[in-house]
């Protein structure tokens, strides 16, 4: 797990902040499952945004693929990725 390089790492980070990346899609690219991820997330982030972390994903059906409503094929919102 340690293997990834800085901007990998800040990648997957940023991948487990958002609201509409699943896990899965983690896995998809960087071979890192859910528990892998947390343990990443406890190691990278102090403890008060780790445990705020884990509070923002406990139960979020869109950060699992198989618990999301019928019809979501995206990852991420429309506008997440717009050129400032």
């Amino acid at each position: 797990m340690s293997g990834f390089s800085e901007e990998d790492q800040s990648r997957i980070i940023e991948m487990a902040w958002e609201d509409r990346t699943p896990f899965e899609a983690i896995e998809a690219l960087y071979g890192l499952s859910e528990p892998e991820v947390i343990k990443l997330m406890r190691r990278e982030l102090k403890p008060k945004a780790f445990k705020n972390w884990r509070a923002r994903v406990s139960g979020r059906v869109t950060k699992h693929k198989s618990k999301r409503p019928e019809g979501v094929i995206r990852g991420y919102c429309p506008t997440q990725y717009k050129l400032r």
